[in-house]
């Protein structure tokens, strides 16, 4: 049976959000780089979206960036959506100016970070 340390200590790592995690979500799943360089997306107001558009995954995307930042890989990663619609629904986002846009590469690597 777990400690009550290892039990916390799991979940804290489960739970954490930063950005260099975000930068570096590509490298887990393949060694491509991120087709849109690595750029990290914070929901600043809600979007107008036409009805077809309003899907689970696309909400729930909504949802988390309305919380925290993520990136193109997050999104495709934890959705059902293909990239030409991640890439659309961005541009979109950018588009309303809903969305603030950070460069991920401004974040140190979580190597660096001692994790």
């Amino acid at each position: 049976m777990p400690s009550v340390y290892d039990t916390v200590f799991q979940w804290a790592r489960r739970q954490r959000t930063s950005f260099a995690e975000l930068r570096f979500v590509s490298s887990e799943r393949g060694t491509a780089e991120p087709k849109d360089g690595g750029l990290i997306y914070r929901l600043k107001h809600w979007p107008e979206l036409p009805c077809h558009i309003r899907t689970a995954d696309v909400l729930r995307a909504l949802s988390v960036m309305s919380n925290r930042p993520i990136n193109r890989q997050w999104i495709l990663a934890h959705s059902k959506l293909r990239a030409q619609d991640v890439d659309s629904l961005l541009a979109r986002l950018v588009e309303q100016g809903a969305v603030e846009v950070i460069a991920g590469s401004t974040f140190p690597s979580g190597s660096a970070a001692g994790h």
